[in-house]
Formats: C-alpha cells, sequence, structure tokens
C-alpha cells in the first residue's frame, strides 16, 4: 500500500519542491499551506506522515505537533518537523512535543528524503 504524506510549508516554492519530490519516490501527496489547513487535511486524509514547518501562519508547527499527538486518532501519525531555526533549544522543542525527527532549513533533498525512509520504515 502506498504511503501517504501531508507537507505543510507557507512557503509555496517549498510546498512544491517537496510535494514532487515526495511524488518522484512514490508517496501519495496533500499539501497545506497554514496550520488550519494541516489540521483539516489530517483530519480528512490521516496521512503516514507529515513534513510540517515550524513557522506557519494560523498555528504554528510546535501546537500543530502537539494537538496531534494529543489526539488518539492521530497520535500514530509519524511528524518530521522543519525550521530555519535550528538552535539547540528549537529541536529539542519539537522533539519533546513528539515530533519524530527535526530538519534544519535549509536542508539537501536527499536529506528529506532519508529522513521520510527511515521515519516511514520505524
Amino acid at each position: 500500500m502506498t504511503k501517504s504524506i501531508l507537507v505543510v510549508d507557507d512557503e509555496k516554492s517549498i510546498n512544491f519542491a517537496l510535494e514532487h519530490l515526495m511524488k518522484a519516490e512514490g508517496y501519495q501527496v496533500t499539501t497545506a499551506g497554514d496550520g488550519n489547513e494541516a489540521i483539516d487535511s489530517v483530519c480528512q486524509n490521516h496521512p503516514d506522515l507529515v513534513l510540517l514547518d515550524v513557522s506557519l501562519p494560523c498555528r504554528d508547527g510546535y501546537d500543530i505537533c502537539q494537538t496531534l499527538r494529543a489526539d488518539k486518532a492521530t497520535q500514530d501519525i509519524k511528524i518530521i518537523m522543519m525550521s530555519a531555526r535550528g538552535r539547540e533549544i528549537e529541536v529539542e522543542k519539537g522533539l519533546a512535543l513528539g515530533a519524530n525527527a527535526y530538519l534544519t532549513k535549509p536542508f539537501s533533498l536527499n536529506t528529506v528524503t532519508q529522513t521520510v525512509r527511515e521515519i516511514l520504515d520505524q
């Protein structure tokens, strides 16, 4: 069965690039541009994994991660947080809230692909 991924980023160029990268890897992909869209999409589609930007309009990635982990219906979804904020405190916060991994922007597309594979294989 094909794994599904939700890409959440308010930068359209990043959303576009990650959507096409994940599709090229064989995943079913949906996208969202803000926090509210992300929550709606998760409830409708229940993806296997969310590539989640931290800085988003409406609700930030930390809030979304915490919300997904607190709900029994969504707590099994894998989450990879992404942010230009790479200080150790931000990484620790994302992981403490339940993210499976944290990628610091800019990142290579190879790093994203490898991390997605590793997390989905767990």
